[in-house]
């Protein structure tokens, strides 16, 4: 397999991964528009030549879009392969490449979002225990930070406190979101409206901001739906999940 660095020289001509529509597509316009701002924050999209879904994406742990203490670290926004990219050792090259990356630059290991069991949209725990990861912080709401440390030394990545214990003191449906995912652009509107129509107390606060970010009341920032204030998912929802979660 060849893979590609996505920058901003090659950015437009480029696909990326999760979102392979053309560039006037919402999604892909979102993504590509949040990619460009982060490059020079030392953001790295390494891809697969093929389309499809095989690609990792990190940055340093400074920089990265969620509220975690861990300077030093490389933090990885999605290691994904799917489909018929997977059982290849696709992962593998790219989390290899990311270790060499960092080794490089002299940072302190790596860390990534996971739980104890699977999840949509979060790490494979399984794949992590697998290739020397371990649990070095976890959230009331299950979601756990995993780190591989180059430096047995390093003191260990934490969650900052506000995101700790997951709630907001709000009413109806409260969801945080960020446009690092390019499905966000098409079905956060979608889920909005769909609330719309049943009388369904809906507010979107979409984060601008690494800072914002960096102190929101969860540890997952790209989609973290709460209900009556308490977490309830990180699952992006379209109508019919939605409407499914109602009860309709």
């Amino acid at each position: 397999m060849e893979y590609i660095r996505v920058t901003k020289d090659n950015l437009e001509a480029e696909h990326i991964c999760c979102a392979i529509s053309n560039n006037n597509d919402v999604q892909v316009a979102s993504k590509k528009a949040w990619l460009a701002e982060r490059f020079d924050e030392g953001l790295v999209f390494l891809k697969s030549v093929e389309r499809g879904k095989c690609f990792i994406e990190y940055i340093p742990a400074e920089n990265a879009w969620n509220p975690l203490e861990a300077a030093g670290w490389t933090y990885i926004d999605c290691l994904w392969v799917s489909g018929s990219f997977k059982g290849h050792g696709y992962a593998d090259d790219l989390l290899e490449s990311c270790v060499r990356d960092s080794k490089a630059q002299g940072r302190k290991g790596l860390c990534i979002l996971s739980s104890a069991k699977k999840k949509p949209f979060l790490a494979d725990p399984g794949y992590l225990a697998h290739k020397g990861f371990s649990v070095c912080d976890e959230a009331d709401n299950g979601v756990q930070l995993w780190c591989l440390p180059f430096d047995e030394n390093a003191a260990p990545p934490r969650f900052k406190e506000c995101a700790r214990h997951p709630h907001i003191d709000e009413p109806g449906f409260v969801l945080y979101y960020t446009n690092q995912c390019p499905f966000n652009a098409k079905y956060v509107p979608v889920v909005e409206a769909t609330a719309k129509a049943q009388g369904v107390p809906f507010k979107a606060i979409r984060l601008e901001s690494a800072e914002a970010a960096q102190n929101a009341p969860t540890p997952v920032t790209t989609y973290a739906l709460f209900r009556d204030g308490a977490y309830l998912t990180n699952e992006q929802m379209n109508d019919k999940r939605f409407l499914k979660l109602l009860g309709k």
